[in-house]
């Protein structure tokens, strides 16, 4: 009787509990190990405010929000798309919904009864699971893992890496595998922020009065380094040092590129997305005698607080004179950006195991028997569900290659 295949799984995050499910489910026998006393730490955390599993936009859009990666991705984001995914947590036991925004939930808007069912299932399929298990030595087929103060070897006869990028560290996504694929000849680049916030440089009177303060009902405008207009509403918050928030994060990939090649990103801010720069001049013409500027900006167009604080930050008095100077000011309020904030604060990570790096199915090419899902890969997508959407989907793929490769 053929001797039972052994595949070891390290990172118990989305990406690396799906490829064990799917390994086990294909009679693999499966050993799941995790640096963390408990499985899914970063996925727990997300899901607090409510939990974003996925995106039920068409797939010929959902698919472009993983920017120059999308064609790579869609080999396995096709395997196990978003109704795929959807399937998977009703076989759970567990209900979804869309969202007015597109954004699909569980029914309770909570990760951990998710989570719950999930780990049920794979125990109950003979999956075993080593917690506190930090590797530290990577070989083909073996894995050198240090706990409690002692060195641990585990052998397989496949490994799937799944043990994410590098922002919140603390849950256990500290990127130290990015020294010890380097030292392998592995193709793997920098890890850098992602969904993040970023620096710039506010007046004293600024920060001392609207730092903290919400920027709603505008819309952001930005040149990419390819020439690219990309102009999105939404919100954000005006912090001390810069800006944090949705829409901030939803331009990080285009801030960060720019910032890396020149120093800098300059975004047009538009406060009064609402209404072209004709229906501004309208409304402003209609003027009081010895009426001040602020109370005429309130009245007129609705202008007051941070908003107001941004136009004088940003535009000369002379450039304001008129209604037509004053309508172009504030539908394009500079914010001259200069750094990323640091990967621990960010939402997700950039950089990873290059797509040069891995064969199709996501084996590394100088490393046989050795897969990569999750964030450990080299791409990044908005928030939205896109950022488990690819775990869970690259943590299928890698299974699959496993058994291709186990099984051929």
């Amino acid at each position: 009787m053929q001797q039972q295949k052994s595949v070891m799984v390290i990172g118990a995050g989305p990406a690396g509990l799906m490829a064990a499910e799917r390994l086990c489910a294909a009679g693999f026998k499966v050993d799941v190990y995790d640096a963390k006393p408990s499985a899914c730490r970063k996925f727990l955390l997300a899901g607090v405010g409510g939990m974003n599993i996925t995106h039920s936009e068409p797939y010929v859009d959902f698919i472009q929000r993983y920017y120059d990666k999308a064609q790579w991705l869609d080999t396995s984001i096709s395997g196990f798309d978003a109704d795929a995914l959807c399937q998977w947590i009703h076989d759970l036991g567990i209900e979804t919904f869309i969202g007015t925004s597109g954004r699909v939930f569980p029914s309770d808007m909570k990760a951990a009864p998710l989570l719950r069912h999930w780990l049920k299932r794979l125990r109950e399929g003979g999956v075993q699971f080593h917690m506190r298990h930090k590797m530290t030595a990577l070989q083909p087929k073996s894995a050198t893992f240090e706990h409690d103060g002692d060195n641990v070897t585990g052998f397989a006869d496949a490994i799937v890496l799944a043990m994410g990028g590098a922002s919140w560290p603390k849950l256990g996504s500290d990127g130290a595998w990015h020294r010890i694929l380097s030292d392998k000849g592995v193709i793997v680049a920098p890890l850098e922020s992602a969904n993040c916030g970023f620096y710039s440089e506010w007046s004293e009177h600024l920060q001392n009065k609207f730092a903290g303060n919400p920027l709603k009902d505008m819309a952001f405008t930005f040149t990419t380094l390819e020439g690219q207009s990309v102009t999105r509403k939404g919100e954000c918050i005006v912090t001390k040092d810069g800006l944090e928030g949705s829409l901030v994060y939803a331009f990080s990939k285009y801030l960060r590129d720019a910032i890396n090649v020149s120093g800098e990103a300059n975004l047009l801010v538009d406060l009064l997305p609402a209404f072209s720069e004709e229906q501004l001049i309208m409304k402003l013409q209609k003027t009081k005698p010895k009426e001040s500027f602020s109370k005429y900006l309130k009245r007129t167009v609705g202008i007051s607080g941070i908003k107001s604080a941004l136009l004088y930050e940003s535009h000369t008095k002379t450039s304001w004179q008129t209604p037509e100077g004053l309508a172009r000011c504030l539908k394009a309020i500079p914010v001259r950006l200069y750094k990323a904030k640091p990967i621990s604060e960010a939402i997700s990570s950039a950089g990873g195991v290059c797509e040069d790096s891995v064969d199709d199915y996501l084996m590394l090419k100088n490393m046989p028997s050795v897969f990569c899902a999750g964030e450990m890969l080299d791409w990044e997508a908005p928030t939205g569900g896109y950022l488990l959407t690819a775990c869970f989907a690259t943590g299928y793929r890698a299974a699959e290659g496993v058994s291709r490769y186990l099984m051929p």
